[in-house]
């Protein structure tokens, strides 16, 4: 996919720091061939105040502070372990600022783990709308608390951010006051075809040719749509969904059960493969007991697909459990590409990389045009797996998939 010169030359992509790898893939995808430390500095004053600077001409003084006139800023902003969450996302705001008052016309953020999720509710009923009724518990949990997310749109608005993009963002309250503060320009990508067209191509899963023997898992009700929704996507008339439930017990307790909406009970799904989805995992610890619950199934295979993977310590420690087969997640949080990161899990670990994914996104609410591909995604995975020596093979068959 790349852009005509004139159509690259009118979005800018920079992102929050100079060498996220991320955002340099996201640029390089849609045509930008610039460093972003070319196109902005990320100047810092001695007492430690952030002040970027949108590159120019330095003899031009016919046009300044339009030198931004007409154009499109892209600002991609992931985690990582530099910086904190504070520091990027006030450098967020910044950024956006100058970019506005240098004569942007759109200023569009992109954040694939929206900053502040978690902080998705306040200590009052209106403070953050659920699809629950919020009882005297669940108020109590943000008792003394600001509802930051809300705070945080509202301050992206008023530093110029005009959209909004993210993926795969779990939380309703979020999802319904970033829409109304950005008056519905905000994009929650969910990967339903990637997903898919890995489960379908790839050796990770095995099953019959109209899905006999496969069993898509939501861990909660609140993760059924999702998962109902690629069990769409795959079409595989014969394939079967299972629903958990999941009940806290302490801080880092849950017990399991079988929800008593589940639209297929275990009977039958002897030696099935499962697939157990969800959004994202921190702690592991719901993760890993799902699984040991699954395995009164006696699985054939037991993958967990997950799209923000937060590999801490006390994660990559109780996944590294025997029943849970292989991991399947996306580089939202890029820094799970490294391999020291993913430690023992390495050996169970598939990352499909999106920048590209996310390129063809931003050129759909752009309006450009570009060669959309079929699949645009890439898989990353270590020598350590089993399966990266058919992985070679995968990746010719894909190769011919995408040409046909």
């Amino acid at each position: 996919m790349t852009l005509s010169t004139s159509q690259s030359t009118n979005v800018v992509v920079v992102s929050n720091s100079s060498d996220n790898p991320f955002a340099i893939d996201v640029a390089y995808a849609m045509g930008q061939h610039d460093d972003i430390a070319d196109l902005i500095s990320m100047k810092q004053f001695m007492n430690s105040e952030f002040c970027p600077r949108f590159i120019s001409d330095e003899t031009d003084f016919e046009n300044i502070g339009v030198s931004l006139e007409g154009k499109a800023v892209i600002i991609v902003s992931t985690a990582g372990y530099v910086k904190s969450r504070q520091e990027l996302a006030m450098a967020n705001l910044i950024i956006a600022r100058a970019a506005k008052e240098n004569g942007a016309q759109r200023v569009i953020l992109v954040e694939p783990d929206l900053f502040y999720s978690a902080q998705d509710r306040g200590a009052h009923k209106d403070l953050g709308e659920t699809s629950f009724e919020r009882d005297i518990q669940d108020i109590k949990k943000f008792d003394g608390q600001p509802f930051t997310a809300k705070l945080y749109a509202q301050m992206l608005k008023l530093a110029g951010v005009d959209t909004v993009m993210t993926i795969h963002n779990h939380s309703e309250s979020v999802q319904k006051m970033f829409s109304e503060v950005f008056e519905g320009d905000f994009h929650n990508l969910i990967p339903y075809e990637i997903y898919a067209h890995y489960l379908l191509n790839s050796d990770i899963l095995q099953y019959g040719e109209d899905g006999e023997g496969l069993v898509l898992c939501a861990p909660d009700k609140g993760a059924r749509d999702f998962v109902k929704e690629m069990f769409a996507k795959l079409g595989l008339s014969k394939a079967k969904f299972i629903m958990l439930d999941k009940e806290r017990t302490a801080e880092r307790k849950v017990e399991i059960t079988l929800h008593k909406e589940s639209e297929h009970t275990f009977d039958g799904l002897e030696g099935a493969s499962i697939i157990l989805f969800d959004d994202m995992v921190r702690t592991g610890s719901t993760v890993v007991k799902s699984c040991q619950f699954l395995q009164q199934i006696n699985p054939k295979r037991m993958v967990f697909a997950v799209s923000h993977f937060y590999a801490s310590d006390e994660g990559r420690q109780k996944m590294a459990h025997p029943s849970l087969g292989e991991i399947l997640t996306l580089n939202t949080l890029p820094t799970i590409l490294n391999r020291d990161e993913q430690g023992r899990l390495r050996k169970k670990m598939v990352v499909l990389k999106v920048e590209k994914w996310l390129a063809q996104e931003l050129c759909n609410i752009l309006d450009l045009p570009d060669n959309q591909e079929l699949n645009p995604y890439k898989i990353d995975m270590s020598s350590k797996n089993p399966r990266f020596k058919r992985k070679i093979w995968f990746s010719e068959e894909l190769h011919e998939l995408k040409s046909k």
